[in-house]
């Protein structure tokens, strides 16, 4: 831990914050059964993917908590199977380094359902599932952290969208899957390498934006200094 007087090299550029939208595309694509999304969850783009397990933290759906992607709330409240739904929930995004390991997940768990329970296959739902694809929308935040009294400051006052660009969708754009301020931080030469393994060890999928950005000034203020404004 280092306190509000340690001293260090400013990295090569200021910490810049972006603020992002998530616009809404439909694909064309609709389902009507269990079998039909399962079909359609093979051709789906990437995006689509992306956005049904990753939007519902940047635009917030009316589902019970429980289930934190579209998919499982979609077989909970359109086809009422709980087990294939609570199965579907507990499916988390960020243990996979691609996106297509994500998609064999989610199918293996559909197919499972559908063989041992055949009938689910034909049943109609009572809802058509919509598949949507997104286009994000970057833009800037007007916060600049010149260094780490900075970054620390700013921190509790972001944007929501701000902490879902950073630290979420951060992890597809970036080689190695880290989020923006890791990659801020490894500009010192590993001095603050234990708060860059801190910030690893949070799950974003199962928080909301808030508790995120609650968790990320806490483990901020307490590496450089409860002092530190």
């Amino acid at each position: 831990m280092n306190g509000p007087g340690f001293e260090h090299a400013p990295p090569a550029a200021p910490f810049r914050f972006r603020d992002c939208a998530l616009i809404p595309i439909a694909s064309g694509r609709r389902a009507s059964s269990l079998k039909e999304l399962r079909d359609h969850l093979v051709q789906s783009g990437r995006d689509t993917l992306y956005y049904h397990f990753w939007g519902a933290l940047l635009q917030p759906r009316f589902e019970e908590r429980e289930y934190h992607n579209d998919f499982a709330a979609w077989v909970h409240h359109a086809v009422r199977d709980d087990v294939l739904a609570e199965q579907l929930a507990m499916v988390d995004p960020d243990e996979y380094d691609d996106v297509e390991e994500l998609r064999l997940v989610i199918l293996e768990y559909i197919d499972q359902r559908l063989e041992d329970t055949p009938f689910l296959e034909w049943i109609p739902a009572t809802q058509v599932f919509e598949f949507i694809h997104a286009q994000i929308v970057v833009f800037d935040a007007g916060l600049e952290a010149g260094d780490y009294r900075d970054l620390v400051g700013h921190i509790p006052r972001m944007p929501l969208s701000s902490v879902f660009y950073h630290f979420v969708d951060a992890r597809r754009r970036t080689p190695d899957r880290t989020d923006d301020f890791s990659a801020w931080l490894a500009g010192f030469d590993h001095e603050h390498q234990e708060l860059v393994d801190a910030l690893a060890d949070i799950d974003p999928y199962f928080n909301t934006l808030s508790e995120l950005r609650d968790q990320l000034g806490a483990l901020f203020r307490r590496h450089f200094g409860e002092g530190v404004a």
